[in-house]
């Protein structure tokens, strides 16, 4: 595959996987039928700081892996690419801990409700970041200060 197109692999996988951690988000949030007004609006807090907290670290990633990619040599390169080996390892982490934690119990649905669908839309949102460097070129900067 060309290597311009790992860009595209990168946006797709982490939007989809976005997407899916958001859906448990707010499956758990339905879910709560005793939610009343106050614990709803302090799940909307929660999902924005959660959100907010994941988009920093994650516009990072998006910067440093966009940069490896177009810095590999040659054109042509495995799709499994996009990711480096301690990408794989700590997506792997994350996945285990929380289908694991989430398995056996111990977070509640309330915090499933916030975390998950702040940690999603966090994750899709890397996603389309990949897609329009993938767009855009290496001059496209999101989240780049403007003086």
């Amino acid at each position: 595959m060309k290597k311009s197109n790992l860009m595209l692999v990168a946006g797709v996988v982490w939007m989809l996987a976005g997407v899916n951690v958001a859906v448990l988000g707010l499956r758990a949030a339905t879910d709560m039928n005793d939610a009343a007004a106050l614990v709803a609006f302090a799940l909307i807090v929660g999902v924005a700081v959660t959100f907010l907290a994941f988009h920093v670290m994650f516009s990072k990633l998006v910067i440093k892996n966009s940069h490896r990619i177009r810095s590999l040599e040659g054109d042509k390169h495995n799709p499994l690419r996009f990711f480096d080996v301690r990408g794989y390892v700590t997506m792997a982490l994350m996945m285990s801990m929380g289908m694991g934690m989430r398995m056996a119990g111990i977070f509640p649905d309330w915090f499933v409700a916030f975390f998950y669908t702040g940690l999603g839309l966090a994750l899709a949102l890397a996603g389309v970041s990949f897609l329009m460097h993938r767009a855009r070129g290496e001059g496209w900067l999101f989240h780049a200060r403007r003086g």
